[in-house]
């Protein structure tokens, strides 16, 4: 029995590229901001601050929460959102882990 490509690698890397294509557009890059000025979550409100349609806005979200990297509730017609702390948190540390190798073995290392 074949197995996936992406089994073939560690879970930290599989999740750490799950975060990388969440944060790869940059609606949701865009959505991140808005979702991190405001003190709690936000509902109908992102459609109106962005220039995409209600649709788009919607699959941007559901990326982003697929991600791990916000929260959200629907009730009835009215969705609302907000960041999720515990996975920012890990995105953040296995992206610094990435880079800090990166760093510590690339210093006065490149070709």
């Amino acid at each position: 029995m074949a197995i996936h490509k992406r089994e073939a690698f560690a879970q930290e890397e599989q999740d750490l590229a799950i975060f990388a294509n969440a944060l790869s557009h940059p609606a949701r890059i865009a959505i991140l901001k808005l979702l991190a000025e405001q003190p709690g979550c936000i509902c109908g409100k992102i459609v109106d601050l962005l220039p995409l349609s209600q649709s788009t806005v919607s699959q941007h979200l559901k990326e982003l929460k697929n991600a791990g990297l916000i929260k959200g509730t629907i009730d009835g017609p009215r969705s609302c959102y907000c960041i999720d702390p515990e996975g920012f948190q890990r995105a953040s540390a296995q992206f610094n882990s990435l880079l800090d190798l990166v760093k510590e073995k690339q210093a006065d290392n490149c070709c």
